[in-house]
């Protein structure tokens, strides 16, 4: 009874078109950042490295590197702030988590691109 009430509650907060991505595309992603009265928007590029939670708490990570430094951000997928979801392009991926790539430095950093299948 009270999963049918959370889903009756959450259904307005869900956004119409959901974001599709998967783990290890490079994506940018496109916040509206508020400064006093005015609105922009920032544009944050990295690699989505995990996703998880469900319904109106899904949440995904990306992860890029800023002077040497690795830096993670992690968006609500049905957030108001995430104005937009580009895709530059898919990388190979075995995994569902890549933290492995915590550890990893310069061109280590890449994964394979995946490319699209002949039809």
């Amino acid at each position: 009874m009270s999963q049918e009430i959370l889903k009756l509650v959450e259904k307005d907060s869900l956004r119409e078109e959901p974001l599709k991505f998967e783990i290890g595309d490079n994506v940018n992603v496109h916040t509206r950042i508020l400064e006093g009265q005015k609105e922009r928007i920032q544009i944050f590029s990295g690699v989505i490295i995990a996703s998880s939670g469900g319904g109106t708490r899904e949440t995904f990570t990306v992860r890029r590197i800023v002077a040497g430094e690795g830096v993670e951000r992690t968006f609500p997928v049905h957030s108001p702030k995430v104005a937009k979801l580009e895709i530059v392009r898919h990388g190979v991926v075995r995994r569902a988590k890549l933290f492995y790539l915590r550890d990893r430095t310069g061109k280590a950093t890449r994964l394979a691109e995946r490319r699209a299948k002949n039809e």
